[in-house]
C-alpha cells in the first residue's frame, strides 16, 4: 500500500498568521489555511471558544497579496468578529463585518498592493506596507473606507513591522535597502508621530548593514523587544530609546528568528503578564516557549510538537501557534501560557495515512552538512534515493510530516533532505557559507550527502537523483551540470541562468545575487562559469522541469531556454507547464499532476515500474 497523490494534495501547505483574541467567553483563534481543492485560495478561519469553527472569508475570496511577490500578512480580525484583509484578485484592502452581504473595499482601485496588516490600538484604521511600482511606504487606511490613505513613513526601499508605541507618540518599523536582503542587514527605526498621522525624522535604534532585525514589539513607551543577531544568532534583545546599551535576554546559540521572506512573520508575542511567548531552536527541533524578560528564565510549553512555525500570538493566558511533529502536519494549536496542559489542536484534523506508511526521520551531519534522512519502506540494502533541496536558498527543511516525502518513501525511494550551507536555523556563520558561493557550496553539500549515503550503504550510487523548487531548482540543475553524482534531476520553477534572471526578476530579489554570486558586471565570469544554461552540455543525466505560466519571480523562459540547450546537446529532458500557477503549486490538480510526473521520471531513471501513474516521455531518449 502506498500514499496517493491526492492524499498529498489535500494536506499540502500549512496554516499561517495565527491570532488569539480574548473575549468574555474565552479565547478565539484565527488563522488562514490553503484550500487546494478551491483553486488554491487561502481562507481565513475563526475558531470560537466553544470549539466551533467557521470560515470567516466567503467562497471566492482569497486572502493573499503580492507585496514583494511572496506576499505578507494579509488579514487581521476586527473587534466584534469582523475582518480586514487583502484580496488576491485585485490586491485591494477589504472590510467584512458580521452579517454583511459581503466584503467592502476600503482602498481605491489601482496598482497598489498591501501587506503586513496591523491594527494600531485606539485608532479606527489599519496600517500596512503599501507597494506601488516597486516603491514602498507605510500607510494608514481608514477602516470605514472613503477616507484618504495617509502615508505615515517613506524611508527605506523595503519596510515591514509597523508598530505604534503604547503612548501613541512614536512609530517603529524595520527597513532595508538594496543590495541587502532582510537576513543580511536591516534597521529598526523609530520616529515621532505628528498630529496629521505622518512620521517625523527617524533614528536607527538597532540593526545595520550586517545585523538583521527580524521583528520588534514595544515593551513600553521607552523601549522595544527586538529579535536581532549582533552575536550571529537571532536572539531577543531589549532596545532602549534613550541610547542605553541593548540587553540580550537570550544569550544562547539558538535562533529566535528566521529569514523574513514574508513581512509579518512573528517569533515573539507579548503577553498581558509581561512574559514573552517565543519560537526558537533549529530545523531539527523548534520549540515554543515562555520567556521571563526580567529573569531570563525560558521554559518550553509546546507539548508534543517538535516544530513550531514563524507565527505566534497571545491572549487571555493562551498562546496560539502552528505546531507539527514528524508524524503530524502543521496544525493550529492552543497552549496555556503556564504550560503543563499539553496542546489543543484547534484547526480541522486532516485525514492521514497509517503510521506504517510514514518514514521515521534521522537527523545527521555528513562532513559538516546538516541533513535529515527518510528511509524508504521495505529497503533491503542500498536503495534509490532522492536529494531534496529547499528553496530560498536562505531557507531550510524542518523535521515535520511531509506527505510529499512519504509519497516517495512509501514506494521504496529514500529521501535525504539537505540543509546545505546558506540555510537558516544554524546561525549566521552557517548561512554565510553561501556568500558568493551559490552554485558551488550548495552543489558540493548535496553531493557530499549523496556520497555519504553511498558510503554508509544506504543509497545505490547508480540510482541517486536530486530535486528542488525555485533556488532548490537552481541547485538541482547546477548539480546536474557541475557534478557526476546524480542520475537525473527534477526542477520545479527553477532558475537556470543567473545573469538573465537577475535582469528579469522582481524588485525584491533583483540584487540578491550580489551576495550569492557577486555584483555585476565585476564578477560576470562567475555567472558564466556557474550558469546551468551555459553548461547544459555537461548534464550527468536527464532533467524534468515543471513551471507555472504566471510565475512573476522566475519566468518560464528560464525552463524553456535550459531544456532547449539540453536538446541541442543531445541530453534527455521533459518540460511541463501549468496555467494559473505562480511560484509554487497551489491547485489540487497541479499538485497531483506534478507528483505523478515526478514518480514516472524516477521510474525511468531508476528502472522501476510505476504503473499507477501516467507514463512520461523524455525528449532525446532513444
Amino acid at each position: 500500500m502506498s500514499i496517493r497523490p491526492i492524499d498529498v494534495a489535500r494536506t499540502d501547505g500549512g496554516p499561517q498568521w495565527v491570532e488569539a483574541v480574548a473575549t468574555p467567553s474565552g479565547v478565539e483563534v484565527w488563522w488562514d489555511e490553503p484550500r487546494p481543492h478551491e483553486g488554491g485560495r487561502r481562507c481565513v478561519v475563526r475558531r470560537l471558544p466553544d470549539g466551533s469553527r467557521t470560515d470567516a472569508l466567503p467562497p471566492g475570496w482569497n486572502a493573499r497579496n503580492r507585496v514583494i511577490e511572496y506576499g505578507g500578512r494579509s488579514w487581521r480580525p476586527l473587534p466584534g468578529g469582523g475582518l480586514v484583509f487583502t484580496n488576491w484578485a485585485d490586491q485591494r484592502l477589504y472590510r467584512l463585518d458580521p452579517g454583511a452581504e459581503g466584503p467592502v473595499p476600503i482602498t481605491p482601485e489601482g496598482p497598489s498592493r498591501y501587506a503586513d496588516l496591523y491594527l494600531p490600538p485606539g485608532r479606527d484604521e489599519v496600517w500596512a506596507v503599501r507597494e506601488s511600482d516597486d516603491v514602498r511606504d507605510l500607510v494608514a487606511v481608514p477602516l470605514g473606507g472613503g477616507g484618504p490613505v495617509t502615508a505615515i513613513v517613506q524611508a527605506q526601499h523595503f519596510l515591514m513591522n509597523p508598530r505604534i508605541s503604547p503612548d501613541g507618540r512614536h512609530v517603529a518599523w524595520i527597513g532595508w535597502d538594496h543590495p541587502n536582503m532582510p537576513w543580511d542587514g536591516t534597521e529598526l527605526c523609530v520616529a515621532p508621530l505628528n498630529g496629521d498621522g505622518t512620521a517625523g525624522a527617524h533614528r536607527v535604534v538597532a540593526g545595520g548593514p550586517e545585523e538583521s532585525v527580524a521583528q520588534a514589539e514595544w515593551r513600553d513607551a521607552g523601549s522595544l523587544y527586538a529579535v536581532t543577531d549582533p552575536t550571529g544568532w537571532w536572539n531577543v534583545h531589549v532596545v532602549h530609546l534613550d541610547g542605553a546599551p541593548a540587553r540580550n535576554l537570550t544569550p544562547m546559540e539558538q535562533e529566535f528568528g528566521s529569514a523574513a521572506w514574508k513581512p509579518g512573520m512573528a517569533y515573539l508575542a507579548v503577553a498581558e503578564t509581561g512574559e514573552l511567548a517565543v519560537v526558537y531552536g533549529s530545523p531539527d527541533r523548534r520549540r515554543l516557549g515562555v520567556l521571563d524578560p526580567e529573569t531570563g528564565d525560558l521554559r518550553e510549553i509546546g507539548g508534543d510538537a517538535t516544530y513550531w512555525s514563524s507565527t505566534v500570538s497571545v491572549a487571555g493566558g493562551k498562546v496560539a501557534g502552528v505546531g507539527a511533529t514528524p508524524y503530524t502536519p502543521l496544525e493550529v494549536s492552543l497552549v496555556g501560557l503556564e504550560g503543563g496542559g499539553g496542546r489543543e489542536i484547534v484547526s480541522a484534523r486532516k485525514p492521514l495515512p497509517g503510521r506504517d506508511l510514514l518514514p521515521t526521520p534521522e537527523a545527521m551531519t555528513i562532513e559538516g552538512v546538516h541533513a535529515h534522512l527518510y528511509p524508504p519502506s521495505g529497503a533491503q540494502g542500498p536503495a534509490p534515493y532522492v536529494i531534496f533541496v529547499h528553496g530560498g536558498p536562505t531557507g531550510n527543511h524542518p523535521v515535520v510530516l511531509d506527505l510529499e516525502i512519504a509519497y516517495f518513501t512509501s514506494r521504496g525511494i529514500g529521501v535525504a533532505v539537505v540543509n546545505y550551507g546558506g540555510s537558516t536555523g544554524y546561525g549566521r556563520a552557517y548561512r554565510e557559507r553561501l556568500r558568493h558561493q551559490w552554485g558551488v557550496v550548495d552543489v558540493q553539500d548535496c553531493a557530499r550527502v549523496a556520497r555519504g549515503l553511498v558510503e554508509l550503504g544506504r543509497a545505490d550510487a547508480a540510482r541517486i537523483a536530486i530535486r528542488g523548487g525555485s533556488a532548490g531548482g537552481w541547485t538541482t540543475v547546477a548539480a546536474l551540470v557541475h557534478s557526476d553524482v546524480f542520475a537525473g534531476g527534477v526542477a520545479h520553477y527553477a532558475i537556470t541562468d543567473p545573469e538573465s534572471w537577475a535582469a528579469e526578476t522582481h524588485d525584491f530579489e533583483s540584487r540578491y545575487l550580489d551576495g550569492l554570486i557577486g555584483p555585476l558586471p565585476e564578477t560576470r565570469e562567475r555567472y558564466t562559469e556557474r550558469s546551468p544554461l551555459l553548461n547544459a552540455y555537461r548534464a550527468s543525466g536527464p532533467c524534468l522541469m515543471m513551471h507555472g505560466l504566471e510565475d512573476a519571480i522566475v519566468d518560464v523562459s528560464q525552463a524553456e531556454r535550459f531544456t532547449a540547450a539540453l536538446d541541442e546537446h543531445g541530453k534527455e529532458w521533459a518540460l511541463l507547464t501549468f496555467p494559473g500557477e505562480q511560484h509554487g503549486w497551489r491547485r489540487e490538480e497541479t499538485i497531483v499532476a506534478a507528483l505523478e510526473a515526478e514518480l514516472a521520471f524516477y521510474g525511468l531513471i531508476f528502472d522501476m515500474e510505476t504503473p499507477e501513474v501516467p507514463p512520461l516521455t523524455l525528449k532525446g531518449r532513444a
